[in-house]
């Protein structure tokens, strides 16, 4: 099975490079202020990233409901 399909493993999506610049303009903060995802990260799956681009990890809580999580792409 492929491990971006397993049931624990949250949604990753590549953010543009507008929604990335948004993202750090909203927090006032620069890319290097985001915690890190390893570019080998299996999560990752087949999403087309390289370092310094940012994912949105999307995770369900049943008392949350949905909660957004950014991380920058590491290759180390």
């Amino acid at each position: 099975m492929e491990p971006t399909k397993h049931a624990i493993v949250p949604k990753h999506t590549k953010v543009s490079d507008k929604e990335k610049q948004d993202l750090l303009d909203t927090y006032g903060i620069t890319l290097r202020e985001l915690p890190r995802i390893l570019i080998k990260d299996p999560g990752l799956g087949k999403l087309d990233v390289k370092e310094g681009d940012v994912v949105k990890v999307a995770r369900t809580s049943p008392t949350a409901g949905e909660s957004f999580f950014f991380r920058r792409v590491v290759a180390t």
